[in-house]
């Protein structure tokens, strides 16, 4: 079942980082890509692992599933949506894509509407969202960096839905939270990013 719209990848994230919800359970679901997949690492170091660990420490209802696809656009993550809240049924997603259409250059507007159409999904079923922004290197140009953070923003603000304007904003400087390739952070660099989401994320476990 999860085969049908989940990778092998996302597959073994799934199983070691989340467990099926009693009726007493909440699960929050993250929606990503690389960054949240565990990318380079071991699944259990990635932030979405380590937010689980989080919650279970904290006797929270929450559980977590992490069904990020390591290179996913925001155009693959709209096609398995609707899938993905019919199986999993959370009450909050983590909406976290865009870095990989920024990185293709592709449309912003398209981006745009990607992400808008989850959001929107998410709220017509009662799901709380979390809208995770990215931040473009400097050489993709001022006026592509400016419209694509301003997408983040704009969208967030039309629906009414919370913002985290960039996740990897505790890194950003640190050249030695990232991994040979210079985009995946590192495993120690995991909790820093942990931390910043769960300030975003914790008004809407409320």
């Amino acid at each position: 079942m999860f085969k049908t719209f989940i990778s092998r990848s996302c597959f073994l994230i799934l199983f070691c980082c989340s467990s099926f919800a009693t009726a007493a359970e909440q699960r929050i679901l993250v929606y990503g890509d690389s960054l949240s997949a565990a990318f380079g690492i071991a699944v259990s170091q990635s932030w979405p692992a380590l937010l689980g660990q989080r919650l279970r420490t904290t006797g929270s209802s929450f559980t977590v599933a992490n069904a990020s696809i390591s290179g996913e656009t925001t155009a693959g993550g709209r096609a398995r949506f609707a899938a993905a809240l019919a199986h999993f049924r959370p009450t909050v997603v983590i909406l976290a894509l865009g870095a990989n259409d920024g990185l293709r250059g592709l449309p912003v507007a398209e981006m745009q509407s990607n992400l808008a159409f989850m959001v929107m999904q998410a709220k017509k079923h009662g799901v709380r969202v979390l809208l995770v922004g990215i931040h473009l290197p400097p050489n993709y140009g001022p006026k592509y960096t400016q419209e694509f953070d301003a997408a983040f923003r704009d969208l967030a603000k039309r629906e009414k839905v919370a913002l985290l304007p960039f996740l990897l904003e505790p890194i950003a400087l640190d050249q030695n939270a990232y991994q040979a390739d210079g985009l995946h952070p590192t495993a120690a660099a995991q909790p820093k990013i942990l931390d910043h989401v769960w300030n975003a994320l914790k008004p809407l476990l409320k």
